[in-house]
């Protein structure tokens, strides 16, 4: 029934905008509410995302499909896409929320309002790691419950010394400080 209503009464929500801040309204004036965010891709491979939203006061309900850089106004929180959740959902449980807390502060420190499977990869220094290909067939090789810790302290070291790429070299190096297992090659 509240499927009927919501494509019965599209029409009832306006976008409203003021000096401070925009955010949807439903035609009984209340906000819209941010219930869920889908990462989706057009055709050219652009990002964009559908957001449902729900007014708490009737129940309408309304998805918008957005390009992923033109949010404005419409997600009301700090809110985690469906695969971004579900990345976390995989986690160990003590690891979890650590990362759950780090990337939540990272996006409310930069003022965004959406976590999307692409920021739970990046260096909390906002910059995108790039990966040599052996790097990457290295970090698959890692078991799974370590896999995640260990692609955040890889990205999260070249980050800090200003570098923009995961080697295998990096790799060994970040093995040896960490478990004393460095390749020992003669």
């Amino acid at each position: 029934m509240a499927d009927n209503h919501a494509l019965r009464d599209v029409s009832r929500f306006t976008f409203h905008a003021s000096r401070c801040f925009s955010m949807l309204t439903c035609g009984c004036g209340r906000w819209m509410h941010t219930e869920g965010i889908e990462e989706r891709s057009y055709d050219d491979g652009t990002p964009q995302w559908f957001i449902r939203t729900e007014c708490r006061g009737c129940g309408l309900k309304v998805g918008v499909d957005v390009p992923a850089d033109q949010l404005s106004g419409l997600v009301d929180r700090v809110m985690w896409t469906d695969d971004a959740i579900h990345r976390l959902d995989r986690m160990p449980p003590y690891l979890a929320p650590l990362v759950r807390g780090e990337v939540e502060q990272d996006v409310r420190v930069r003022g965004e309002r959406v976590i999307a499977y692409d920021t739970l990869l990046r260096p909390r220094t906002g910059e995108r790691i790039e990966w040599e290909p052996e790097a990457v067939r290295r970090l698959d090789k890692v078991p799974a419950p370590v896999r995640a810790m260990a692609r955040i302290e890889l990205e999260r070291t070249a980050a800090d010394r200003g570098e923009t790429r995961i080697t295998v070299a990096l790799m060994e190096e970040v093995k040896a400080r960490y478990f004393g297992m460095g390749a020992q090659k003669t």
